[in-house]
């Protein structure tokens, strides 16, 4: 792992003269033409770009955003030398959705995958099949994880290297180009190695390369030269995981109930393991996902793409930690729908700034699409913000719909239908005789105060009534409800249920 060690020692800042962007094309001479002679080409070339996938990755699991734990020097030095998106969310925090509405630009009631086995509809538009008919190389190494346990090549993809369901973490068989192949290693290694082998195949011509790890999802496999790192770290725990009266006072009772279940932080997984050796397996896991990071940096640096290539690099939904007795995902608490995403193109946008909107996973297959210089299928719902990275003035959303669909496999989670502003959370469920959820996100980031705990539930003629007495909270609830029905409406979704104030 020389280039590991190289790349973690290094920790460059790059240059940010960018002459072709602030000279405006101008012919002039520098150090940073005689140090990427490839870049002299490309003012005229199509965009390469690279979308780093990660699997279960908190929006908070890099020391750049000061975890306590984890130490992660590539991934510091992506978001130092790129765009940190604060407010980066998924419309549905479960894997193959999130997947779904990334290559598609949908969210999920419209691109109609719900669960975690079905396949994303033939004929749908997605960012590889529009790049791909447009000129570019195109790739997919990792994990897919759609379609149940569909391995088989995609729409889109020139070159497609993955595997069945989950995967393996270690000597995993690869489907490439349709044909099984067995390896032995680390499945994050490997990704990597085919990544860079794809990259330097086609560094002489506009490529797409979607680099999908396995890791971090559980059950956490790190690797071997990881093991035990963080063994005697002490695990902090969130003030919201005690089970006590008054940190569930005021929360619906099936996020209590579910302290036992499988998604809980009493019955994790079956009570396969405890919560503090799950917290240090998942720590130990993303160092390898930092390492394959620091790789790709190094071979982009060394192959004179660095400065011009748009690396985009995304979780696929957050990860609960203890939050409110859960683990996993699934709920819209912000730490299960918050994930991280950095954009890093210096050739478009001097790094180490931050960005404060609300943007999305539907807006990924977007913004790579109009980095390719493509129009924008009309079908797609999200917003390309490839402005935002750019810097030029732009008028942006304020709000967004998020929701969960009820899972046979999964029946502690209620159906979700909920709306995120700047401000608020608002949670509206179904399937459940129980309260909803709504929460001042900037007076109480932790979720700790529903303020909807005192609303009083009846049912007349089929249909639900809530009582709310304060009329400023009733006026709030309306407001935000006409928002996310407006939404829903627009997305050709379907309100459920139906209420009465």
């Amino acid at each position: 792992m020389n280039k590991v060690k190289k790349s973690s020692q290094q920790g460059k800042e790059y240059s940010r003269r960018n002459f072709l962007r602030k000279a405006g094309g101008a012919a002039v001479v520098s150090p940073w033409i005689m140090r990427f002679p490839n870049s002299i080409s490309k003012a005229n070339k199509k965009r390469n770009i690279i979308f780093v996938f990660i699997d279960d990755m908190r929006y908070d699991a890099m020391s750049y955003r000061g975890h306590p734990v984890l130490q992660t020097p590539n991934i510091d030095r992506l978001a130092r030398n790129g765009i940190l998106f604060k407010n980066a969310f998924v419309t549905t925090s479960l894997c193959s959705p999130s997947r779904a509405s990334i290559l598609s630009g949908l969210y999920a009631h419209k691109h109609g995958v719900l669960d975690n086995s079905t396949m994303l509809p033939d004929g749908t538009p997605t960012f590889p099949v529009e790049l791909q008919k447009s000129g570019y190389k195109t790739a997919f190494v990792g994990k897919w994880h759609m379609g149940g346990t569909s391995d088989q090549p995609r729409p889109g993809f020139d070159r497609w290297v993955s595997f069945r369901g989950q995967g393996l973490y270690f000597n995993p068989l690869f489907n490439i180009d349709g044909k099984r192949v067995k390896r032995e290693g680390y499945t994050p290694d490997l990704t990597t190695e085919y990544s860079v082998d794809f990259i330097k195949e086609n560094k002489d011509r506009p490529f797409l390369l979607y680099m999908s790890h396995k890791a971090v999802h559980g059950m956490f496999e790190p690797a071997p030269r990881h093991k035990n790192k963080y063994q005697n770290i002490v695990v902090p725990k969130p003030k919201s995981m005690a089970n006590t009266e008054e940190n569930y006072k005021g929360k619906p009772d099936w996020v209590r109930k579910q302290r036992n279940s499988w998604h809980g932080v009493d019955g994790m997984y079956n009570r396969a393991i405890n919560f503090d050796k799950f917290y240090r397996d998942y720590c130990e896991c993303m160092l390898g996902v930092d390492d394959s990071v620091g790789v790709l940096l190094d071979t982009l640096e060394k192959e004179g793409l660095l400065e011009d290539t748009l690396i985009m690099f995304m979780g696929d939904n957050g990860f609960q930690f203890g939050e409110h007795g859960l683990i996993d995902k699934r709920t819209m608490y912000e730490s299960s729908i918050r994930v991280p995403l950095i954009a890093h193109c210096p050739a478009l946008a001097d790094g180490g700034q931050f960005k404060e909107e609300l943007v999305l996973n539907i807006d990924i297959a977007p913004t790579i699409i109009e980095t390719a210089q493509i129009s924008v299928p009309p079908s797609m719902q999200g917003r390309s913000f490839l402005s935002l990275i750019k810097g030029s003035p732009i008028e942006w959303r304020k709000e967004f719909l998020y929701e969960y669909f009820w899972e046979r496999d999964y029946p502690q989670t209620p159906t979700v239908q909920g709306l995120r502003t700047e401000k608020y959370s608002y949670m509206r469920y179904h399937g459940v005789w129980d309260l909803n959820e709504l929460y001042d996100i900037e007076n109480d980031p932790d979720q700790m105060n529903n303020l909807m705990a005192d609303v009083r539930i009846t049912t007349q003629g089929g249909r639900l009534n809530r009582h709310i007495k304060d009329p400023q909270l009733k006026e709030l609830v309306a407001k935000l409800e006409e928002k996310l029905f407006k939404i829903i409406r627009e997305t050709d979704g379907i309100i459920e249920p139906s209420w009465k104030i």
